[in-house]
């Protein structure tokens, strides 16, 4: 089973299994308990100034993906990354990664769902 990639604003539902928030920022409009997370991990987020230059523009995503990938091998980043392969492993991939952009394709949850399917 590969891991699960969904906007936070979409109702949660049983095979959703372990429900982790990816984003740095929480969700506009999204309440804690309308969230229904299990886990909110912010640190594997894309660092502000990534985030900031990406501005979730299609023609920057490859380049953003590159550059997310590289800042996932060291610090904060990379621990929390480690953390959620571990909960991924644990539970089978029976995991949804969660994120707020608008965009399906081009957002974090995709490039980490690729490391984690691959791991």
């Amino acid at each position: 089973m590969p891991v699960q990639i969904k906007r936070t604003y979409e109702e949660s539902n049983k095979n959703d299994g372990v429900r982790v928030l990816v984003d740095r920022i929480w969700p506009r409009g999204m309440s804690k308990e309308d969230a229904e997370l299990d886990h909110w991990m912010k640190e594997v987020g894309p660092s502000d100034d990534l985030r900031k230059w990406f501005g979730h523009d299609p023609n920057k995503y490859e380049d953003f993906k590159k550059k997310y990938k590289k800042e996932l091998e060291s610090g904060d980043q990379q621990e929390e990354l480690e953390k959620l392969k571990d909960i991924t492993k644990k539970h089978n991939k029976n995991v949804t990664l969660l994120y707020a952009a608008k965009d399906e394709k081009n957002n974090q949850a995709q490039v980490l769902k690729e490391i984690l399917d691959h791991q």
